[in-house]
């Protein structure tokens, strides 16, 4: 899981958890959803600027699953 500091609040990607957890490998992942290798590397490490939500869509489906299960945002606490 990897956690990125926002102003107010963090990101929590936990694509890479969910995978290890469902025993698939990156690179069955990779192919069965058509997807670059580095695509999923940078949401696996919270490496990016924008969410595609067609891929992030994609992912879902094929782990059935809802997206705060691969990416979670928590607000700060005030």
């Amino acid at each position: 899981m990897y956690k990125v500091k926002l102003e107010n609040g963090y990101y929590l990607f936990k694509l890479q958890d969910l995978l290890k957890s469902r025993h698939i490998s990156i690179n069955r992942f990779m192919k069965d959803t058509d997807t670059d290798f580095k695509v999923i590397k940078r949401i696996m490490k919270g490496d990016l600027v924008r969410f595609d939500i067609l891929v992030l869509a994609r992912f879902c489906d094929y782990l059935n699953c809802t997206l705060n299960d691969i990416i979670e945002y928590v607000p700060n606490n005030k």
